[in-house]
């Protein structure tokens, strides 16, 4: 009985912090969709209207900046499919000398904000004449330190028989990654697209330092000055809605793949 009491106390804590981590995409949503004419309030008070989107898409280059983000996050992601696969690799299923020191070098790259090295980056790609270009903002991203670590714990799970086995038939190093490690490791491939995609979908200041164009701005980088702008002014009427058209594909996404997300991990190899 007093277990019993207990998962009904958690599980009230658990819906009442869901339902207040709720309240500011409500209140996001029901603004989108308020006129403007109209007071903001938390709980729809007027008919809904497509005003606010309709305002936002005839002022900004709303899909220029769509195609850009979606350019830079499957490219990006593209890339680093290939990069950590043979970095997992060469750190979970083969043995060299120094394959310590440099995943120990990959590991404590996971505690160095991304935002320490914005100075660095500007520039190493003002020195390479990369600045304001699609390349300039994923170069920095080209590979992953959570990738690499999260795909090699997933490899050294997979038994060394099977990559003998291939061996011995004839299968080529190259081979052996992208037809054994890499259809076994699913799972941990799932996890890093999903962290991938939405770090980069939701990436804002390096895209603001790198870029100058409309261009080459992402969507966060292009809400951020239609905010700023003469136009929008405090009409936080057009600022949500420009806002809940820039998540809107990442929280679908979300409640369609929840499931296989949760699932990634837990399968994932992280012991």
């Amino acid at each position: 009985m007093k277990r019993r009491i207990n998962s009904m106390l958690l599980s009230g804590f658990s819906g009442l912090v869901s339902l207040l981590w709720l309240i500011p995409l409500v209140w996001l949503c029901t603004t989108a969709f308020t006129p403007p004419e109209y007071s903001m309030h938390l709980l729809p008070h007027t008919m809904p209207s497509l005003s606010n989107f309709k305002y936002v898409l005839d002022i900004i280059p709303f899909w220029r900046y769509f195609i850009n983000t979606v350019e830079i996050v499957i490219l990006t992601f593209g890339i680093q499919f290939i990069t950590v696969s043979m970095a997992a690799y060469a750190l979970g299923a083969m043995r060299f000398r120094g394959e310590k020191i440099m995943f120990l070098l990959i590991f404590i790259q996971l505690t160095i904000p991304n935002d320490v090295l914005i100075l660095a980056n500007y520039k190493t790609l003002a020195a390479m004449r990369l600045t304001d270009t699609k390349l300039g903002i994923m170069l920095p991203y080209l590979g992953s330190a959570f990738g690499t670590f999260l795909v090699r714990q997933s490899f050294k799970t997979i038994p060394v028989s099977l990559s003998e086995a291939a061996r011995i038939d004839g299968c080529s190093t190259w081979s052996i990654i992208w037809r054994i490690y890499v259809p076994c490791s699913k799972p941990a491939f799932v996890s890093m697209g999903l962290m991938s995609v939405s770090y980069h979908w939701n990436n804002y200041l390096w895209p603001m330092v790198v870029t100058s164009s409309v261009e080459n701005r992402p969507l966060t980088v292009g809400l951020a000055i239609f905010a700023k702008s003469k136009e929008s002014g405090t009409q936080w009427f057009y600022v949500c809605a420009a806002t809940l058209m820039i998540i809107a594909p990442l929280v679908i996404g979300f409640f369609i793949f929840q499931r296989k997300f949760i699932n990634s991990f837990i399968s994932s190899g992280i012991k």
